[in-house]
């Protein structure tokens, strides 16, 4: 059975950093890229960062460029999110995806299979 267990969201003040963890078990997650995309409430999830199965390329969505950056080891089936510079707007849900694509990192959520129950992230402002 496949799980994505997402920790490390919370409460954090406007400008700030958090870090965020995605664990996988059930998979060979050397096999997946890994997505991340979040939703705020009344509106849909949207693509945050997506990184290839070897981490060697990564994409992110232009809001965060520059300020989020995605990573994995795939020695402890995780992938990451490091959140820079956060503002109220990145109040969210975050969940982690898998995606079995051999190519780069894909943003359409209908292109991953599993996902996670997602963390919630809040900035105060």
């Amino acid at each position: 059975q496949v799980q994505l267990v997402e920790s490390g969201g919370g409460l954090v003040q406007a400008g700030g950093s958090l870090r965020l963890s995605c664990a996988a078990s059930g998979l060979t997650f050397s096999s997946y890229a890994m997505g991340w995309f979040r939703q705020a409430p009344g509106k849909e999830r949207e693509f945050v960062a997506g990184i290839s199965r070897t981490g060697g390329s990564t994409y992110y969505a232009d809001s965060m460029k520059g300020r989020f950056t995605i990573s994995r080891d795939n020695t402890k089936n995780t992938v990451y999110l490091q959140m820079n510079s956060l503002k109220s707007e990145d109040t969210a849900v975050y969940y982690c995806a898998a995606d079995g694509n051999r190519g780069r990192p894909r943003v359409a959520r209908d292109e991953y299979e599993y996902w996670g129950q997602g963390t919630q992230v809040t900035v105060s402002s």
